[in-house]
């Protein structure tokens, strides 16, 4: 009787929507589909986080003063009220971004977004993993698609006060910094260990998913009006909020699945994989201790700081993340203040242009995914993908100028080896961290050391932006010196975990070659 009512209380935990559909097909929804909505939902979820940060890299050069915007490159009819509205900027910038410090305004911008978005992370995992992750990433999603919104609604205000888009976009990246931490708890809950590279390799692709669409989606308001480049994309995010709300499951226990059998086989087929690794029972598995090691306590800041490998991870993804988010504000820019074989690109078509940086991202990242996971060796992946993305910098800065189709092709480039290791570190690298031996199996440090990583690794990201902006004043071989620089310091901060993976195999070949003779001999004896 008490099993019955435990079971009841923890299916009335699943979301509404998944109740609605599993009553109106009269089925039960397997843990494999459960899996499949999960990685569906939680990977539209951070995309739409990622759309929204997007836009403002693309508006900037609508904002600065020097902005060469093209107008009616839609091929449909614009609206009499769009059409007045989008005439009040045309080339003349908007206040206060139109004066001859714009740039470092729009650079200040940034980082107190970022800033606030770092510094954030750090409570949003420690909220994240005492929590309803559903209502909490619901509420940040709604409250990132509210600020976004209103730094667009200053277009038709004509607000011109520095002050109020520094707060949008503040308060922005306050609700932001509850993505990061959420999504990589919940299909950490879902996932185990077994090729969760290359599984979060393919998943992380959302990143630059959302980076594409949001640029798709700004470079076309743009023709409208630069507020409507804020505001689709918030209400965008809005709506995906909505949809996590009403189907996101948070874990298999809050599902009330109850399949043993086939968490058995899930169990076996991990045993398989893992065995030589010697790894404890896969996340998924939810035998009698499993149950009780998800009800502890969850991990503090400070117990999960000292798991090992936190924190050279965290001190690599600064400088990351720093590389990776000055292309993601900056690049639109860049591509539109250099001449391209002798022509400048409009606003729009830079847009549009950078989004192949985001493409190569994708490639990256499941490249550096599936490479790890056939390796078993995370550090030496993430290290040998930064020390590949100076010479790719170097080679975009030098020669991108020459034609379209290089400019394009080394972006792609560029883009694979910058966001490989980020996207590793961010997914994988966090997961596996969040689920250490150290921690006797106890996942509620998964959203806590995910915050560490990601929010010491946001820290650079604002850096970039920041730096950028006025290091770019005086010239853009500064800024690809400084990023090659970085890509430089992140793989050196890796050497340790590089050398201990390398001393690991070492032992591992020669463990392998001592028991293949002595079998070798016991067969000569026999």
């Amino acid at each position: 009787m008490g099993s019955l009512t435990e079971t009841k209380t923890e299916t009335n935990t699943r979301p509404y929507g998944l109740r609605l559909i599993e009553s109106a097909t009269k089925t039960t929804l397997t843990f494999r589909a459960y899996q499949a909505i999960v990685l569906l939902i939680t990977f539209f979820a951070y995309a739409s986080y990622h759309a929204a940060r997007k836009t403002t890299s693309i508006v900037k050069s609508t904002l600065d003063p020097h902005s060469s915007l093209s107008l009616g490159l839609l091929p449909w009819p614009r609206p009499n009220f769009l059409r007045q509205a989008q005439n009040q900027t045309l080339n003349s910038g908007w206040a206060p971004f139109d004066g001859s410090d714009g740039t470092s305004m729009l650079g200040q911008i940034d980082v107190a977004f970022l800033a606030v978005y770092s510094l954030g992370m750090y409570f949003a995992g420690h909220l994240g993993d005492r929590l309803d992750l559903r209502k909490f990433l619901t509420a940040g999603m709604v409250g990132t698609g509210i600020f976004t919104a209103l730094f667009g609604l200053g277009y038709w205000s004509n607000i011109h006060s520095f002050y109020y888009y520094l707060g949008a976009q503040m308060l922005a990246g306050l609700f932001q910094s509850t993505g990061w931490p959420s999504v990589v708890a919940v299909v950490g809950k879902w996932f185990g260990k077994g090729k969760r590279g290359l599984i979060m390799g393919i998943w992380n692709a959302h990143t630059s998913v959302g980076n594409i669409l949001g640029s798709l989606i700004a470079s076309a308001m743009l023709n409208y009006g630069w507020g409507w480049s804020f505001v689709v994309p918030g209400l965008l995010i809005m709506a995906f909020g909505v949809v996590v709300f009403l189907f996101l499951p948070v874990s298999p226990e809050l599902a009330g699945i109850g399949n043993e059998e086939e968490e058995e086989e899930e169990e076996e087929e991990e045993s398989k994989e893992q065995k030589a690794k010697s790894i404890e029972e896969p996340l998924l598995g939810r035998t009698a201790e499993a149950k009780e090691k998800e009800k502890e306590k969850a991990v503090g800041f400070m117990e999960a700081l000292k798991i090992p490998g936190v924190v050279p991870y965290a001190l690599c993804l600064f400088f990351s993340k720093l590389v990776a988010y000055t292309f993601l504000y900056w690049l639109p820019f860049y591509i539109s203040h250099t001449a391209i074989e002798g022509e400048y690109l409009s606003d729009s078509t830079a847009g549009n242009l950078s989004t192949l940086f985001d493409v190569g991202g994708v490639v990256g990242g499941i490249l550096a995914g599936h490479i790890s996971d056939r390796l078993d060796a995370r550090a030496i992946t993430a290290a040998s993908f930064m020390y590949c993305a100076i010479p790719a910098l170097f080679f975009y800065r030098i020669y991108g100028s020459m034609s379209l189709y290089v400019n394009a092709a080394l972006m792609v480039i560029a883009g694979m080896f910058v966001n490989g290791p980020y996207a590793l570190i961010t997914t994988a690298v966090s997961a596996d961290l969040g689920t250490h031996s150290s921690l006797g199996g106890n996942s509620r440090a998964l959203a806590t050391v995910t915050a560490i990583i990601d929010g010491t690794g946001s820290v650079g990201a604002a850096l970039g932006p920041l730096l950028t902006g006025y290091i770019s004043a005086k010239g853009w071989n500064g800024v690809f010196t400084m990023l090659m620089g970085s890509a430089l310091v992140a793989g050196l901060l890796l050497t340790r975990l590089v050398v201990a993976e390398v001393v690991a195999k070492m032992k591992g070949q020669r463990g392998s070659r001592s028991s293949s003779t002595e079998v070798a001999v016991a067969e000569e004896e026999v």
